[in-house]
């Protein structure tokens, strides 16, 4: 009985990561094709019906590619990292609420924020390991950004489990069958939805992509492969925000479509925001993080542990 539970747990754990990366592939063609539109053109439509096929075409086309290599890399950490990177990226999506792949997360909430913090790393050493001032300035300031966006969000996630009372997400979804967090806590939703595009290094917050002077950031050395995997692994975080933000805020069970409408829409304001704001500038990306985001969070939870202390006293008196 066991060794059941252990291949059941490892067969709906590869069934999950496959329906992530298939997910990750739409979300490609999706992006390109709202991108597209919104810039009054087509996006991709030669290849198959309606261009459908296109990420999967381009998938071949980046994995047959030749891999280039910079002559002055420290070859075994620059050639590890994108891998790393993907591995963390697909780890974190064993916490989704599914319950069949046997796996406990009652401890979830904490799970995630250990392995954003390890995506750090994966970043820090793509940009130092190809020997590239540019790579390394675009890491630098993609793990000063992420650090400084996760304090907040830890915050964040902080006053929801004081106002739940678990790091479990099925606990979420119990608590909002009556009326979604989004109601409650509406100012946190709109700090949780910008730091969500800063942690993942979307556009207004893409600072290691600037293109005027960092090129493509700390992935600028890679090519084919490597690339490949590094642009997987964004994808799938955004994929996974998307979906943590509709357990948070939007809560419905997972086994319902509309809670797959709402992740798809979420998804689709991160491609929207691409498409409609300009960067903004790195030094108020920073006063936003610490100057406005930590002292409202800070106040927000303050207001909930007191609100805590409060219902326990009435409960108890």
């Amino acid at each position: 009985m066991c060794m059941l539970d252990l291949l059941m747990t490892i067969v709906s754990s590869l069934l999950l990561i496959i329906c992530v990366l298939v997910g990750v592939a739409f979300l490609t063609l999706l992006e390109r094709k709202v991108l597209g539109y919104i810039q009054i053109r087509k996006g991709p439509n030669k290849v198959g019906i309606y261009g459908i096929p296109q990420p999967f075409c381009d998938a071949i086309k980046l994995f047959t590619k030749e891999q280039t290599l910079p002559i002055v890399s420290n070859y075994l950490i620059y050639y590890i990292s994108p891998v790393i990177s993907l591995f963390l990226s697909l780890l974190i999506w064993l916490m989704f609420p599914y319950l069949s792949n046997l796996l406990n997360f009652n401890l979830g909430l904490l799970f995630f924020l250990c392995c954003t913090s390890m995506g750090v790393y994966a970043t820090m050493i793509s940009g130092w390991s190809s020997n590239s001032n540019y790579a390394l300035l675009g890491g630098l300031r993609a793990i000063a950004q992420t650090i400084s966006y996760e304090v907040s969000m830890a915050l964040l996630l902080l006053c929801f489990i004081l106002l739940v009372g678990s790091f479990n997400l099925i606990d979420f979804e119990i608590y909002q069958k009556n009326i979604w967090f989004m109601f409650l806590t509406f100012p946190l939703m709109l700090m949780w939805l910008s730091s969500s595009l800063a942690e993942t290094n979307r556009t207004p917050f893409d600072f290691a992509e600037g293109e005027s002077e960092l090129v493509s950031g700390f992935n600028v050395e890679y090519s084919s492969g490597g690339f490949a995997l590094i642009f997987l692994a964004e994808y799938a975080s955004i994929l996974f925000m998307s979906m943590f933000f509709s357990v948070l805020f939007l809560g419905s069970s997972i086994f319902s479509v509309l809670f797959y409408m709402k992740l798809v829409f979420i998804s689709f304001i991160f491609i929207w925001v691409r498409g409609t704001l300009p960067r903004y500038r790195y030094d108020k990306l920073m006063y936003l993080a610490w100057k406005s985001y930590l002292p409202v969070v800070l106040n927000f939870l303050m207001f909930f542990v007191g609100l805590k202390i409060y219902l326990m006293m009435i409960i108890f008196v």
